[in-house]
């Protein structure tokens, strides 16, 4: 799986986000940006692209910025990645035995990896203090 610098960032935003209290002010992008050291006009593309995945919402004003627009229970890495990379493509088809041999090692592949990002919520990340290991 290769990820990109941006679907990256957008996961360290959102456990960011994740991990403020109900009640708490909305988290503005320069404080994201600086604990994250994203630059900041990217991170605001971002934030625009969950946002208009609805899983930010943004809150205008002085004391304005960003918050989750559900519960982080019920947000996946696999819907991060999708709002910031799109679906995941299909490989090309080929005929012969040893390309259907081949495709199927790739289609376990994806699938474990689906699996492991559905199942994988931001709430779990926001939460934990020390690394896991992710076990497939």
């Amino acid at each position: 799986m290769k990820l990109s610098a941006k679907a990256e960032y957008a996961c360290l935003a959102m456990i960011e986000l994740a991990k403020r209290a109900v009640g708490d002010p909305p988290a503005r992008v320069h404080e994201i940006a600086e604990e994250h050291q994203i630059p900041e006009r990217y991170l605001v593309q971002i934030l625009l692209q969950l946002k208009g995945a609805g899983l930010v919402t943004s809150v205008r004003g002085s004391m304005g910025g960003y918050l989750l627009a559900k519960p982080a229970d019920t947000i996946a890495l696999a819907d991060v990645l999708s709002a910031i990379d799109g679906p995941e493509t299909d490989p090309r088809e080929r005929d012969g035995p040893s390309a259907r041999a081949l495709a199927s090692v790739w289609a376990n592949i994806r699938a474990a990896e689906k699996a492991v990002l559905s199942g994988t919520t931001i709430d779990k990340l926001a939460c934990k203090d020390a690394p896991q290991e992710w076990v497939i």
